[in-house]
């Protein structure tokens, strides 16, 4: 088989798989809105890393939210984190120029269920809740 074939036929197959990826990388922002920065938030909560749990959110978000709130709720949580959890996408809100989205997390002990409440505005973290 001629060298140019094999080559044409090779990128050919890597263009298709890599606008296959990159649709499915849509596709999961859209069912599944703030994921990244919901799972970035879960991480940090679980490892009580204040500087993580901050990092992509508003000035008013950091002035609000101390290290001791952090690791209250951290101390309360992380065990029962770390034995697992599944988030499922709830919904999405629309208050005070803000996005809300909704999740729920069921955790793997068959314990409560908790209610994940993250607030974006400008694509930054205005607020975060678990209840």
């Amino acid at each position: 088989m001629n060298i140019r074939r094999v080559i044409a036929v090779v990128s050919g197959v890597v263009c298709v798989w890599l606008a296959l990826s990159a649709m499915a990388c849509f596709a999961a922002e859209t069912s599944e809105p703030g994921r990244a920065v919901l799972d970035k938030l879960l991480k940090a909560t679980e490892a009580n890393d204040y500087d993580s749990f901050v990092a992509d959110g508003t000035d008013a978000f950091k002035v609000g939210l101390t290290k001791p709130m952090l690791e209250g709720v951290s101390n309360q949580l992380s065990s029962r984190m770390k034995k697992g959890y599944q988030c499922s996408y709830l919904g999405e809100l629309k208050q005070q120029g803000c996005r809300v989205l909704l999740w729920k997390l069921a955790f793997k002990d068959g314990g409560d269920d908790t209610l994940a409440k993250l607030v974006l505005k400008d694509g930054k973290v205005a607020g975060f809740g678990l209840q």
